[in-house]
Parts: C-alpha cells; structure tokens; sequence
C-alpha cells in the first residue's frame, strides 16, 4: 500500500515533465521553414508597416490562430489596430542600405498597423498573463529592391506561430496552461516599437495580471562571434526578476542545453539592444522581460536577409526553449516573484 501511495505522490510532477517535452516536440523547423516561406517571399513586398505587404503578413497570422483553433479575443476580431505618428527607425547597427521612409522617418506621417493577438486562455490561474512577442513588419520595398527580413523578425514570427501551435495543442489533449497565455505579433516595430508601444498604452489584458514577456527578434541566423548556432543571446532576463533569469537558466539547463550568451544584458551595453525591441515597452511597465536574440551579421537591413541564410535547426532549438519556459512560468504554483523595478 506504501509502494502505491508513493508512485500516486510522484506521478503527477513526472507526467508534466514528460508532457512539457512531448509539446515542445511539435515545433518542427519543417512548418516553421513553411512559415517563412510565405512570410518573408517577395510577394509581401518586406512587409512594412502600413503598406499592402504588412496586412498580408497580418492576414496569413491570423489565418494560423484561426486555423489552430484560437477564437477571436473580442468582436470576431483577432486585429488591435493602431493609428500613431512615425517616431523613428529603430536600426540596430550603423550599416543600413536604405536612405533613411526620406523613405523612413516621413514628417509626422501616420501610420496604420495591426497588432494580431492570439489568447490562449489558462484553468484555474486565468487572470495571469504570459506574453510572447514577436514583430512581424520589417522596412518594406524601396526603389524596387525588397527587404524580405527572413531574420528580422520573420524569425521570431515563426517561433511565434508554432509556440501558439503547441500551446493549442496541449490545450486540446486536456493540458492546457494554468495561466493564459498571449502569442502576440506586432507592427511598427522598425518605425519605433510602435505596436508594442500601443498594446501598452492600451492594453487588453490588465498589465498588472501580466507575468512575463518572452520577446523574440532575430533567432536564425549566426554573427561574427559565433561558430557555430548552438547559442542565444539573452537579454533582460535578470533586470527585474532573478527568479524569471533561474527559471530560464533551469529549463535550458535541463531540457535544451544551448550557451546562453549574457554579453548584451545590460543597461549601460553600448549596443543599447535592452531598449531596442518590442520587450522594453513592457520592462518599462515594470513586467519581467526576455529577450531572445541571435545578434547582427552582415545581412541585416540588407535586401540579402533571405529565407536561403536561415539556419532552421537554430530557430527550432530556440523555439523550443522559449515554449518550454513559458510552460514552466504558466504552470508553476507561484506567479514569479519582482526583484527590481525599473
């Protein structure tokens, strides 16, 4: 009876352990490659926000949530639309090849964009809200030369759609995350952190019930530094919650085992990169971030950040570590304890 008792103790942490990696396994770098296909093909035109690429891009994401069985979050819509004045780019090197929308920046241009939000919801821990991110516009045709923007951040779109994807999943087999969960891809990321901006400004999920933002904006590709793709930038994971950056460290140290490279996490980091992506709209809200990045190369702002240069095998890895980790905050007994506010 003893022996019966403990195995009916035990058995529940090791079914979720098990669970949580047969999920995980449903990210494939075969649909994320059919993903990116359509995302970063020519025929978006570089999906820039405002433009007929950027709401075809918006379509075919909501066109995923739809077809994996998210409902629409409010009025038959999956669209937080937004109308903002163009700020600035937000270039994250000093390389570009585009004139900096005279194409860019625009006089007090308006702009229209789409944030496209995909709500999971929890069990019993529903209120609470993990938000995974990733920007889906880029910069858009220019004098006939397309910027595809297969890294940045069709990459991170990707990872966005099959996390979405595995979450579903678990919800339909009966294991559906305690807290909800929302995948949300954003606009007007290039033109300012726009999307993110307005989602915080107006958010439709109480910031105060958010938990954590998992943000992911280049995970395909390698830079100068690295020989090789079993690496991940992480940025921001500490800044405001010890327990987010040992929880992540847990998961890739058990489930994953890529090299977390901490060279970019700080404030004073010349890079400036902690302020430079959807993340920091929702630091600045005094909510745990991290941030998933691979770091520049030589193709980034470039017509030459194709689909042919991605490394799948890295985005899947990476993926499945960002899903994993959102598994593990979603479905612990404690919402993640704050160390610092911003």
């Amino acid at each position: 009876m003893k022996k019966h008792l403990f195995l009916l103790l035990i058995l529940p942490t090791s079914l979720i352990a098990q669970e949580n990696v047969y999920f995980s396994k449903t990210i494939t770098k075969e649909d994320l490659e059919k993903h990116l296909k359509i995302l970063a093909s020519d025929s978006l035109e570089g999906r820039e926000t405002g433009q007929k690429g950027q709401k075809m891009a918006a379509d075919y994401i909501m066109s995923h949530f739809k077809n994996i069985g998210i409902p629409p979050y409010k009025r038959n819509t999956y669209y937080q639309k937004f109308r903002v004045k163009n700020s600035r780019h937000m270039c994250k090197c000093d390389d570009c090849d585009v004139d900096f929308l005279k194409k860019i920046l625009g006089k007090n241009k308006y702009i229209k964009g789409e944030n496209i939000l995909g709500f999971i919801e929890g069990t019993d821990r529903k209120e609470e809200v993990i938000i995974i991110t990733a920007h889906y516009d880029h910069l858009g045709k220019h004098e006939e030369k397309i910027y595809n923007g297969a890294d940045d951040d069709g990459s991170g779109t990707v990872a966005a759609l099959e996390i979405a994807e595995a979450f579903m999943i678990a919800k339909k087999e009966g294991h559906g995350p305690r807290r909800s969960i929302l995948v949300m891809t954003v606009s007007g990321e290039e033109k300012g952190l726009l999307g993110s901006k307005f989602y915080t400004d107006n958010p439709i999920y109480p910031l105060e019930n958010t938990v954590a933002n998992l943000n992911i904006d280049m995970i395909g590709r390698l830079d100068d530094w690295h020989e090789n793709g079993d690496y991940v930038y992480l940025i921001g994971s500490d800044m405001l919650s010890q327990e987010l950056h040992d929880i992540s460290e847990q998961v890739n140290d058990q489930y994953i085992g890529l090299d977390l490279d901490y060279t970019f996490n700080a404030e004073d980091d010349p890079n400036r990169y902690y302020y430079r992506s959807d993340h920091y709209n929702f630091a600045k809200n005094n909510i745990p971030v991290i941030f998933y990045f691979n770091g520049v190369h030589e193709d980034y702002h470039k017509t030459t950040d194709d689909i042919e240069k991605i490394d799948f095998d890295k985005i899947e890895t990476i993926t499945r570590l960002v899903f994993l980790t959102a598994w593990e905050i979603a479905n612990r007994d404690e919402r993640i304890k704050m160390n610092k506010t911003e």
